[in-house]
């Protein structure tokens, strides 16, 4: 049985509480007038590109109809082939196919959803792939070719994961960090404590998340640090992790690394998916 105060099924997030959001209780005159503090981007995503992710209205299509799709001229229509083809059997021309559409599609989601399907199908190509794309112009995709490599063989890979740490956008520096913890437990604890000092919120939430399962004096001292954080959700994840059994966290957090992991306990995934 997990508990539910450790590792990834802990408490909900008391800055997810309805009462906590910005502006609760005022009615403001304008959006003008509505203050966020923390990074948000609102993009301009139609309800074709929300639905991409929805593999339903094709999970009856033959392999071939998908791989056209995968290469044909509607983005939406790739990304969701590239999806559907995760779940189909990977031969040689489903890999080949997703593969190619992994390294050279314009669409940077169809290239996220391709090396994510291609993580699912396993083999050398997709590892090939997964390595190149840790230099891909978009981040979410660099972040998901760390999420291919950790699925495909973290132990294998960790010198490239490792490199990710030093990633210019966070979600690459939070995946590598989180893939690091699975496969080095405690000796993961240099990582993490350079990452108590990250520019970025976010990751410094994770490494204070994660060196709840450290039990060292370094790891006590860095979160120490983050419970004086200024930002009030790395604080409370770290007094948080100043709470939890260091030898039962790092039980529960095992596993390949998948959406769970990159969302904190108590969060829904909407709260930390980019450009909707």
């Amino acid at each position: 049985m997990r508990d539910e105060e450790e590792a990834t099924d802990g408490p909900p997030d008391p800055q997810l509480h309805p009462e906590q959001s910005p502006g609760f209780g005022v009615d403001p005159a304008g959006l003008e007038d509505i203050e966020v503090d923390r990074d948000v981007t609102i993009g301009e995503a139609t309800l074709s590109d929300l639905g991409a992710s929805d593999t339903e209205p094709v999970e009856d299509h033959p392999v071939s109809d998908l791989l056209a799709s995968l290469a044909g001229d509607d983005a939406v229509e790739r990304r969701r082939a590239a999806l559907a083809l995760a779940e189909r059997e990977g031969d040689r021309v489903v890999v080949e196919a997703l593969s190619r559409a992994a390294t050279t599609d314009e669409d940077a989601e169809v290239r996220q959803f391709a090396v994510e399907a291609l993580a699912k199908h396993g083999g050398d190509l997709a590892a090939e792939t997964a390595r190149a794309l840790t230099d891909d112009p978009d981040p979410w995709v660099r972040a998901e070719a760390v999420v291919a490599l950790d699925r495909l063989d973290r132990a294998e890979h960790e010198a490239v994961i490792e490199a990710a740490l030093d990633d210019e956008h966070h979600a690459a520096r939070r995946n590598a960090l989180v893939s690091l913890f699975k496969l080095r437990g405690e000796d993961a604890c240099d990582a993490l404590v350079v990452a108590a000092d990250d520019p970025s919120e976010r990751v410094r939430e994770w490494a204070a998340h994660l060196l709840g399962g450290v039990e060292t004096d370094r790891a006590a001292e860095a979160l120490s640090r983050l419970a004086d954080d200024e930002q009030s959700v790395v604080r409370e994840t770290a007094v948080r992790s100043q709470a939890v059994d260091s030898g039962s966290f790092r039980r529960q957090f095992t596993g390949v690394l998948d959406e769970t992991d990159r969302t904190l306990p108590g969060e829904d995934d909407l709260n930390r998916t980019p450009n909707l």
